[in-house]
């Protein structure tokens, strides 16, 4: 099943195409101790670069201008690191007083009063090739891959026309219909983030700070008010770091890369 939409999606959009992102990077990491201990997760080096450099070369090379990082373990880390600005992307930060006792719904709605204009979300321990966003830099989608045994989390299902009909928490039960992995990558219309900061609101009022944002999309998406077209991230190179076995991975996926010096050096050794 092919549900890219890269051929014409240029043509198709046109202006709506988005510039704006959103990195989610709030939370102590704390299964990747200790080298989060005293960084946050997203400066963890994949071989010779750390998540957050390697997003921010995908977003340069996809004509990002501005991103919004939500902060909280080891914030100055991130801020020392990128300053306001970087090549042609401004940077600006939300801090997160609270993110010891809560989870990535409370982070999310941190961002309600930044951003003003549709945007792609990101999770802060995600590695991915450029190439896998040519189809989310438009309004309204939804990364996904197809579930594997070794994948775990929150999963889809989707319908003939390639929309998420439903979200399902992650099992490793049987189960009979066909379901993607979700790769915490969306996009959003500003129609859509209105909507969707009505219900956080809702949310964090009650006190429900320590749910995740997918609870707030499965209820709008099963009441319609929230559609999201899929984006197949399968068979390419994607990662999602929680631990030391997935950096492992992770670092076999994105190999160092060498400079001319070390080609030259490897060739006169072969």
């Amino acid at each position: 099943m092919n549900f890219n939409m890269s051929s014409d999606s240029d043509n198709y959009y046109g202006e709506n195409r988005i510039t704006t992102a959103l990195l989610l990077a709030a939370g102590t990491g704390s299964r990747l101790f200790p080298l989060t201990q005293h960084s946050p997760k997203c400066l963890t080096l994949v071989n010779d670069k750390s998540i957050l450099e390697r997003l921010i070369n995908n977003l340069k090379s996809k004509g990002f201008k501005r991103l919004v990082i939500v902060t909280g373990h080891e914030k100055d880390c991130i801020m020392d690191y990128l300053g306001k600005k970087t090549g042609d992307i401004s940077i600006e930060y939300v801090h997160s007083p609270l993110y010891k006792t809560t989870n990535n719904i409370y982070s999310l709605w941190m961002a309600r009063h930044i951003i003003k204009e549709p945007f792609v979300l990101f999770e802060s321990d995600l590695v991915l090739n450029s190439t896998l966003l040519d189809d989310m830099v438009y309004p309204d989608r939804m990364a996904v891959a197809l579930m594997q045994p070794w994948l775990n989390g929150t999963t889809v299902t989707l319908d003939n026309a390639n929309k998420v009909t439903q979200f399902q928490k992650g099992t490793t039960e049987l189960y009979s219909e066909t379901r993607y992995k979700t790769v915490n990558i969306y996009s959003f219309s500003l129609l859509a983030w209105q909507a969707i900061i009505k219900r956080l609101n809702k949310y964090i009022e009650a006190g429900s700070v320590n749910c995740y944002y997918e609870t707030v999309f499965s209820e709008m998406v099963d009441n319609k008010s929230l559609t999201f077209d899929s984006v197949s991230f399968d068979h390419q190179p994607w990662y999602e770091i929680d631990n030391m076995k997935d950096l492992a991975k992770a670092e076999l996926l994105f190999p160092r890369e060498l400079n001319e010096a070390s080609r030259l050096e490897n060739a006169l050794a072969s």
